[in-house]
């Protein structure tokens, strides 16, 4: 199968929703056998200036149904972030994949030669569909399902690479 729009988004954010979820059972399990307070580790951040673990979900979400928004004409619903407990991180998780389910190739097609603006306090500017989804998509997601996974890690969660780099087989 040739790379597509389609084929190097939706999957791969399916993915990476997959090793957040197994990262919250995991960052569960730790925190019930040690008798920690699951708050702790919902926020949990790496730094006093970074989001905290459930600001890293958010955004991974917002990053890509943000993007497929822009790449395509469907309908893409906004989440607050008001989620305060694992299992609103879980129910969000579960929202952003039934819209990925949602996403069949054809709505991508064409899309790499879509313009994207992008407008940031700090900057603004304009990409073609595919350098949007290479050059800032796919980074920032990564960034976040990333940080995610080092924040856990940092607290004790006994995680590894297989634990994010799933679903290879």
């Amino acid at each position: 199968m040739p790379l597509t729009m389609f084929t190097l988004s939706v999957p791969a954010f399916t993915r990476g929703f997959s090793a957040l979820s197994g990262l919250l059972d995991k960052a569960e399990t730790f925190a019930s056998e040690a008798g920690l307070p699951l708050a702790e580790l919902f926020d949990a951040r790496l730094a006093p200036d970074m989001l905290p673990l459930a600001g890293q979900i958010q955004r991974a979400s917002d990053t890509s149904k943000n993007a497929i928004a822009r790449l395509t004409t469907l309908d893409v619903p906004r989440f607050p972030d008001e989620e305060r407990t694992f299992a609103d991180l879980r129910e969000r998780i579960a929202k952003t994949l039934a819209l990925f389910e949602a996403v069949k190739p054809e709505d991508l097609d064409g899309s790499e030669t879509r313009e994207v603006t992008l407008s940031f306090p700090s900057f603004k500017t304009t990409l073609s569909g595919e350098d949007y989804l290479t050059k800032f998509v796919l980074p920032n997601f990564y960034f976040h399902v990333t940080t995610a996974y080092a924040i856990l890690r940092h607290r004790g969660v006994p995680i590894g690479k297989a634990d994010y780099i799933v679903g290879l087989g």
